[in-house]
């Protein structure tokens, strides 16, 4: 097992090695622009984050000195974590970045800027990017992730060292909810299990009983598609349930940004608004939305894995492969479903769900898109 900051990184040790490499070979191992990729939930901010703290530690990542700890936390003056919870990130946030990595160093060693959702970026904001990963200034480094190396602007992409991380094993996620977080052995096992190589996924659910829950309700949601009615009535509360989820995760910070953005206006106790101060509200109130939607979009994703996994199970059933189930707390639902109908079925919904995946991509109304998924299912269309 890895220590220091490297602690977390569970299953990756040809990344860490090569991470720490170049954090002790100076010049001759580092490169100053990097790409890391991986599957969801397989570590990459936390690989990200891990260098950062690497670079600016005396010791090469010790994991305990002030200059681990605060990059780590987010709170380094010379670490810079960007992380989106909107749709995408924009030309000016990406020039703002810009102007900070031209910045020498004070403090650290480094001018580290992590970029953990680079896949987001837009075209414009990879083209204000180009340039200072091209010419970058002295002891400035700049460290991507995304899903794959194809997520990432060609443009971006070519210009950086790639770096790719694997799905960590069920019984290294388990350990580390045991070691890190406390969880019951049999609690982690099973979260490990239904995260499917999600680390942060898997916390989630061994934490969590709601989250849970929510994971059973889709598991047997396919076994209760019996009519259109139905499939209408369960893509209705699936997108209720998404918007609902998304709501309570943003509530308490979108009131707390506008009563600090009421402050700094001086919006009166009784509501009374300066003129110039409604476009900055609109202009709030409209990035609320929009985080909003994207994390419906990530709860409505979190059903579709759970969907893929249950029609995974079925499939193992009906080849006879011999794996074990994702989902045996659901085994009987799996095998009824399994005797109704053949392989080449449950093969056709795997593709409606990745379909599915494809529209909400695409910015497809997410009931819209639900409701087609539920009856091709269903096998009603």
């Amino acid at each position: 097992m890895t220590d220091g900051v490297w602690a977390d990184l569970i299953g990756q040790s040809a990344a860490v090695e090569t991470l720490r490499a170049a954090v002790a070979g100076g010049a001759h191992a580092m490169t100053h622009a990097w790409l890391i990729t991986g599957p969801p939930g397989s570590g990459r901010s936390n690989a990200a984050k891990a260098f950062a703290a690497a670079l600016q530690c005396p010791e090469g990542g010790c994991g305990v000195c002030s200059d681990c700890r605060s990059a780590l936390a987010g709170s380094h003056p010379e670490v810079t974590l960007v992380r989106t919870e909107l749709l995408s990130i924009g030309v000016d946030e990406v020039r703002d970045l810009v102007v900070r990595a031209s910045m020498a160093p004070r403090r650290g060693r480094y001018q580290v800027l992590v970029i953990e959702d680079a896949d987001l970026v837009t075209e414009r904001g990879a083209d204000a990017l180009l340039k200072s990963i091209e010419e970058p200034a002295p002891r400035t480094v700049w460290v991507l992730c995304a899903p794959t190396a194809d997520d990432v602007v060609v443009t971006l992409r070519s210009r950086c060292r790639h770096l790719h991380l694997r799905t960590p094993r069920e019984a290294d996620i388990a350990e580390l909810l045991v070691r890190r977080d406390g969880i019951d052995p049999a609690m982690a096992a099973f979260a490990a299990r239904a995260a499917q190589g999600h680390i942060g996924r898997a916390r989630v659910l061994a934490r969590d009983d709601d989250a849970r829950r929510r994971r059973h309700d889709v598991l047997v949601l396919p076994s209760r598609l019996s009519s259109l009615g139905a499939c209408l009535t369960a893509a209705a509360a699936l997108i209720s349930g998404s918007s609902d989820e998304a709501r309570a995760a943003t509530s308490e910070l979108d009131a707390r940004e506008l009563a600090e953005l009421s402050a700094a206006l001086g919006i009166g106790a009784k509501g009374a608004r300066p003129r110039s101060s409604a476009a900055a509200v609109k202009e709030l109130e409209d990035r609320q939305k929009t985080r909003v939607k994207r994390l419906q979009r990530d709860a409505l994703d979190r059903v579709l894995t759970e969907f893929t996994a249950y029609y995974r199970d079925v499939l193992t059933v009906q080849t006879g492969a011999g794996a074990e189930l994702v989902n045996p707390e659901v085994r009987a639902e799996i095998l009824a479903a399994a005797r109704a109908c053949s392989p080449v079925d449950t093969v056709r919904r795997l593709d409606a769900i990745l379909a599915c995946r494809v529209a909400l991509a695409g910015n497809v109304a997410p009931l819209l898109a639900m409701e087609s998924l539920l009856i091709s299912l269903a096998d009603l269309g």
